[in-house]
């Protein structure tokens, strides 16, 4: 996906504050099974993903708990290295061969100060944030595995076919013979 549109996805900026975001953005590549984020460091960038998808997890007594899954056209990011400058507690690793366009955090931070454009860019970005881990905080909290696997695959479809199904059902916080039992009872 063009750096461009998935810019204009989080909020659409005047073409001169675009190419200011975008003379600080280059595009990188990464393998499948790459660590991208580690728990525990202060991370100085963020990503956009171009191609491919990631997963982000905890350790938790030596099991790694999947808590959320990044595709084409969204952000990586550690928001507590991005907001506080603090030591994040997750783990990114590419579950495909990823095409990913970096930028850096310091970057960023000087371009909000130089133009209101991109200040409100970084407002409804953050914002955007906000929202996706309020509603993944809900569904855990007040669905069922099967409303969470339904809800998955409407919204997702394409995750079934690229991630092991382990890490989904981690990310469901199930058993995968819990999640082979509920799509079995689907078909």
């Amino acid at each position: 996906m063009n750096i461009n549109i998935i810019l204009d996805r989080i909020f659409e900026l005047p073409e001169s504050s675009k190419k200011a975001l975008e003379d600080n953005i280059t595009q990188v590549n990464y393998p499948k099974g790459h660590i991208l984020l580690k728990a525990g460091k202060i991370e100085t960038n963020i990503y956009f993903i171009k191609k491919g998808i990631v997963r982000a997890y905890v350790i938790q007594k030596d099991i790694d708990v999947t808590f959320c899954f990044v595709k084409e056209g969204e952000t990586i990011i550690s928001m507590k290295s991005y907001v506080e400058k603090q030591k994040g507690y997750e783990d990114i690793e590419l579950l495909e061969d990823c095409e990913l366009y970096e930028l850096k955090t310091e970057n960023l931070q000087r371009l909000f100060e130089q133009d209101i454009h991109i200040a409100n860019w970084g407002r409804k970005f953050a914002e955007k944030e906000l929202i996706k881990t309020e509603e993944r905080l809900i569904s855990r909290q007040f669905k069922t595995a099967s409303e969470r696997y339904n809800e998955l695959i409407t919204n997702n479809s394409d995750l079934i076919k690229r991630v092991q199904l382990g890490y989904i059902a981690s990310y469901l916080g199930i058993t995968q013979v819990s999640l082979s039992r509920i799509r079995a009872e689907i078909k």
